[in-house]
């Protein structure tokens, strides 16, 4: 199981910006995708942005101008930054890691999760 471990989350007044990361134990080429998702008390969890193996992203319409995935493969690190920040924004953000298992199964490993919240 591949070990994914987030920072960066914090209390942040609206218009705000913080950065999220999220360190992998392996090496980032090692995915075939890697996201962030959040989810909000009584809310499902939901995507929030998504990078593929290729650097194609994809961003939830709620985010979309705002919010920036990025990465560092040196690192093995991959990044979240968000600006004009809302208190809609306000959840539990979590790293997601896609692969494919040995026997071809998709796996999808999570981090434990970091709390974001912005008071208004």
């Amino acid at each position: 199981q591949v070990q994914l471990v987030e920072s960066g989350g914090g209390l942040v007044q609206a218009g705000g910006s913080l950065r999220l990361s999220c360190a992998a134990s392996v090496r980032l080429f090692s995915f075939n995708a890697m996201g962030w998702y959040r989810q909000a008390p009584g809310n499902e969890r939901e995507l929030v942005a998504r990078i593929t193996r290729g650097g194609s992203t994809n961003y939830a319409d709620s985010v979309k101008g705002r919010f920036t995935i990025s990465r560092d493969n040196a690192k093995n690190t991959v990044y979240l930054q968000m600006n004009s920040l809302i208190p809609e924004d306000t959840a539990v953000y979590y790293c997601n890691a896609e692969y494919f298992s040995t026997t071809g199964s998709l796996v999808r490993d999570w981090g434990q999760g970091t709390q974001v919240t912005v008071s208004s």
